[in-house]
């Protein structure tokens, strides 16, 4: 009988204990920060974007939604820099600068696979590339003098790792349309006037984060999406 009380009390235990042993914890928030390089494409760059690569460094926060949709905002700052050699500019001028860019802005994300680490029926992935899109703003401040600032269109792709539960790696590269003319301090080159829809400023970032999560969102798996 004393076996058999013992069994009793064991089976309960690991009843009790079920809804911890399955249980998958998920976050609403993830807080980071990453560094990487940038390129820029222009009036003194025309066709080569690694020609003059600059750096990158920034934070990052992002909404979980589910685990396929995120919404991320970014404050990041980037040096760009060209040289137009090789282009023709009057009087056969050679036109160079460099430029910091203060970028911020909000990219939706959306994860092709499930993206987190738990139980195997909700076929969970810790690794996965993602699409992302956005929108933003950039001030330069070009070292010919003036500053400038434009409305930027970020489109891009990334990969996701998740290195422990609550800590995740990420790499994503983006190009920024720029929806202004002077980021590089040269705006109408020759006369030729821009449109708000038409200009010759990208620029690209390509950058390495980590981020943790926070602000848990349920305890039980099945109450996750």
């Amino acid at each position: 009988m004393t076996v058999l009380k013992r069994i009793i009390a064991i089976i309960a235990i690991i009843i009790a204990a079920a809804p911890a042993l399955v249980a998958q914890e998920t976050y609403r928030y993830e807080v980071g920060g990453g560094v990487g390089v940038s390129g820029y494409l222009g009036d003194a760059n025309r066709g080569n974007m690694l020609k003059s690569l600059g750096w990158s460094a920034g934070g990052i926060f992002r909404y979980v939604i589910d685990r396929r949709w995120s919404l991320k905002a970014n404050l990041f700052v980037a040096g760009i820099s060209g040289n137009s050699e090789g282009s023709v500019y009057p009087g056969g001028a050679i036109y160079d600068f460099s430029s910091t860019l203060y970028d911020f802005g909000a990219q939706m994300e959306f994860n092709f696979f499930n993206f987190g680490i738990g139980s195997k029926y909700m076929n969970l992935k810790r690794i996965t590339p993602y699409l992302t899109v956005g929108l933003g703003g950039a001030l330069a401040t070009p070292d010919v003098g003036g500053t400038a600032f434009s409305v930027v269109l970020p489109m891009g792709v990334g990969v996701k790792y998740k290195l422990k539960e609550r800590l995740n790696l990420g790499l994503e590269f983006t190009m920024r349309k720029s929806f202004g003319d002077g980021l590089d301090g040269l705006s109408d080159l020759n006369g030729i006037k821009h449109s708000f829809a038409k200009n010759t400023d990208w620029y690209s970032v390509l950058m390495v984060s980590i981020t943790y999560e926070f602000g848990k969102r349920c305890k039980v798996c099945h109450y996750v999406d």
